[in-house]
């Protein structure tokens, strides 16, 4: 089995995501692996865990448009890991306004 299919991949994926030490990233990025990392393909779940290798500052500034986004970072995945944090911040306000 390919390392795409493999369900251990993908948890682990989640797993850091949602435990990266820095809340803001948490946020965005474990609702983001719970959502779409089975459906990633194996080329995009490769970009995903070299995002979670990077420092916990620059990725989120990437993410938010504090810091531009370096040419080999700068993919159609994080493109929606951008566009996925306004998702994500409606969701968690939804759940406090309830």
């Amino acid at each position: 089995m390919d390392a795409h299919g493999d369900p251990n991949r993908l948890n682990k994926l989640k797993f850091r995501a949602w435990h990266r030490g820095f809340l803001e990233n948490d946020l965005i990025l474990g609702p983001f692996a719970d959502k779409y990392v089975a459906g990633l393909s194996a080329e995009d779940l490769d970009l995903f865990e070299a995002l979670l290798e990077i420092p916990d500052q620059d990725l989120y500034g990437w993410i938010v448009g504090l810091k531009p986004t370096p040419p080999e970072h700068d993919t159609p995945l994080m493109a929606r890991i951008q566009a996925f944090r306004f998702e994500a911040h409606a969701a968690r306000t939804a759940v406090l306004n309830a």
